[in-house]
């Protein structure tokens, strides 16, 4: 770890914790738009890790979770440097938008360009002046607009080091997910940067319960990778569940939904997981389950054009515990 750590040219030293305005464009006004950046020294050696929210602008759960982990007293024990970024595309967060002015798609637009598009420019400057300087990371998200996911990790388990952070981060289902050609995970990947991919909750609203999954899941992995000391009562067995593959149902017709399973819980091959209909509830076309698995992400609006997607779901080795630990552990949010 050096003694001087640059970003956006403030220079935080060893112990220090600063804020930093990361300039990416100005508005038609000239008003400057600017990522705000929290950065955390410790005094001793260790990790430096990255953890962000709304690369998708609306996708706001990850903004909180970055938020409440900053006021955690832990970090006054930290080793090594967080770099916490709540908001990371800001005209997105701004607008409430997924996307940028330019209707580009940040998480796909990586590594950028000096001289590309605006969103290109901005994963370019995110890249060099943040990522480039990190050695693990945390990438916060939720569903697509209309649609909601189970608490979930998707992360490259083939490469060992970030097999273990996703197991260290201890929600039940951790999907192995391959990169995608301009994201923020092929990006690190290429650096050598071992990043999870967190999924939990709807686009622009608030879920408590994946919130605290956040919180807790990126402090024990920060325990994991010796940031922080190991927590005092560690679990004897990890109860995480590896899925290996996933696959959409998605609507055989157009019309209204009528869900017959939810997120978190188990589904058989052959199983009727909703219904689409006409208003009237004469026509009526069945969503049947291809293979059985865990339901992982769903639409939440009812009304489908056909080839909506409506259930996404995961395949286990053993369906029925991984719905079991899932219920558990949904338990465990609630009282905590």
């Amino acid at each position: 770890m050096t003694d001087d750590l640059i970003i956006g040219g403030v220079t935080i030293k060893r112990g220090e914790r600063k804020r930093v305005l990361l300039d990416v464009a100005k508005l038609y006004d000239f008003t400057d738009m600017n990522i705000p950046i929290e950065v955390i020294r410790g005094k001793k050696d260790g990790p430096i890790l990255f953890i962000s929210g709304a690369v998708h602008g609306d996708e706001i759960n990850g903004v909180e979770i970055v938020r409440q982990i900053l006021s955690k007293k832990a970090l006054k024990s930290i080793k090594g440097t967080l770099i916490a970024i709540p908001i990371v595309n800001v005209f997105g967060f701004n607008t409430k938008s997924r996307y940028l002015p330019d209707r580009r798609d940040l998480n796909r637009s990586f590594p950028g360009s000096s001289n590309g598009s605006l969103t290109a420019q901005l994963a370019h400057t995110f890249l060099t002046e943040v990522i480039q300087k990190c050695t693990h990371g945390i990438d916060f998200h939720c569903a697509a607009i209309n649609r909601i996911n189970l608490p979930q990790i998707r992360a490259y388990l083939d490469d060992q080091v970030t097999k273990d952070m996703a197991e260290a981060f201890r929600v039940p289902v951790v999907l192995h997910s391959e990169l995608r050609d301009g994201s923020l995970r092929e990006a690190t990947r290429e650096l050598g940067i071992p990043t999870l991919l967190f999924e939990g909750g709807e686009a622009l609203r608030f879920n408590g319960k994946v919130i605290k999954s956040g919180v807790q899941g990126a402090i024990s992995v920060m325990r994991e990778i010796g940031m922080l000391n190991p927590a005092k009562n560690k679990p004897t067995q990890k109860e995480v569940f590896i899925a290996r593959s996933s696959h959409w149902l998605r609507a055989p017709h157009s019309g209204i939904l009528s869900a017959k399973k939810k997120i978190g819980q188990r589904v058989k091959k052959g199983q009727v997981l909703g219904i689409v209909g006409d208003p009237f509830g004469i026509e009526k076309y069945e969503i049947v389950a291809k293979r059985t698995g865990i339901i992982i992400g769903a639409a939440t609006l009812p009304l489908l054009n056909r080839g909506d997607a409506a259930f996404h779901i995961a395949t286990f080795e053993d369906a029925a515990t991984v719905e079991e630990h899932v219920d558990l552990y949904d338990e465990k949010l609630e009282k905590n």
